[in-house]
């Protein structure tokens, strides 16, 4: 086991490498992340010209008067930067946006805030899955099983902006009509929690999680919920099932013990994806809902052609992927005994 995971982290190692390579190409040949810096300073002069040596001088703070080849290794090592550049050396960059603008430390206040929304949303939309897709695969043709199937691909033909913009309506709707505040619809928390006791400030934290959290979870639901459905379906044509059945067990001593213990390893497994997979769609709905979190940043770094912001995003989302990845790999080794790493 140990060998397997020192094996998957050396290989890791070479794909990130050349993901950030594949990343650092496609948003440096995006555009010119100046150019709207080089705008706004043509229209708040008089003549609307902007001198050579103000261009000059940004250029080189974001190490742009260097070869695209410099500049990676610069982003990478930071090797003959200035001290604010060097993914090795915890340092993201120099930001468009202005120079005391610190990339990383505003991605690890903002990864907190985005994590929340997708840990919670995966665990229900897991949770919510496996109880739906067991109840449908025992009932198999029945009702009950064509009302869940039909939830499930309503659900996952819903596009992520649609279903998260209805939700946040519906939310709102329901507050005018009650005459108060019983959705939060915007941010993340509310604008001044100061003089909040730590109760009112979690139940805050709660109930602005409520709406985004919804929107997040059913869009993980269904996939998950059609993927746990046809690996109980599996285990239940199985041949030790059909024996424990003969052997004179009762129904739900041969699905709690039996059954769905085998059921599950496929979707418990599928979690640590379903979480890398998450950052994609939490972009839309903190989009949606404002919240400050690395969707939103992502999305104002973008707008800003803040090109080291993006690229830092993009470089933190595929090591969700990679790691996400290596956990299932091992989490499926630790829940089935058949499977053994050398």
């Amino acid at each position: 086991m140990y060998a397997y995971i020192a094996r998957r982290l050396l290989l890791a190692v070479p794909i990130l490498i050349t993901a950030s390579m594949l990343a650092f190409a496609l948003v440096d040949l995006s555009g010119d992340p100046i150019a709207d810096l080089i705008l706004r300073l043509q229209q708040s002069t008089s003549d609307g010209t902007v001198p050579q040596a103000t261009i000059d001088a940004e250029r080189e703070r974001l190490y742009l008067d260097r070869s695209m080849p410099e500049r990676y290794w610069l982003w990478l090592t930071g090797i003959g930067g200035h001290g604010d550049i060097g993914l090795l050396q915890g340092e993201w960059g120099p930001s468009v946006r202005a120079e005391g603008h610190d990339i990383g430390g505003e991605i690890g206040a903002r990864f907190l805030v985005t994590l929340r929304l997708v840990l919670i949303a995966v665990f229900m939309a897991i949770g919510l899955a496996i109880i739906t897709g067991v109840v449908s695969a025992v009932r198999q043709y029945r009702k009950t099983d064509y009302t869940l199937t039909f939830i499930g691909f309503l659900a996952l033909a819903m596009p992520t902006f649609w279903l998260a913009a209805l939700i946040k309506e519906t939310g709102i709707w329901v507050n005018q009509r009650v005459g108060t505040t019983i959705f939060y619809t915007i941010g993340a928390t509310s604008p001044d929690t100061r003089d909040l006791t730590l109760g009112q400030n979690l139940g805050d934290i709660a109930g602005h999680l409520i709406l985004p959290t919804l929107a997040l979870m059913l869009t993980g639901y269904a996939a998950a919920s059609r993927y746990q459905r046809s690996a109980m379906l599996d285990v239940l044509n199985s041949d030790y099932i059909r024996l424990a059945r003969a052997k004179g067990l009762r129904n739900h001593v041969v699905m709690r013990r039996h059954a769905l213990r085998t059921a599950l390893i496929p979707v418990a497994t599928f979690a640590p994806l379903a979480i890398a997979g998450a950052f994609s769609g939490v972009v839309i709905v903190e989009f949606i809902f404002n919240w400050r979190g690395l969707g939103t940043y992502l999305l104002e770094s973008i707008i800003n052609n803040d090109s080291y912001a993006v690229m830092g995003w993009l470089v933190l989302a595929g090591s969700l992927v990679v790691a996400a990845n290596l956990a299932a790999d091992l989490l499926y080794a630790a829940l089935d005994p058949r499977i053994r790493y050398g």
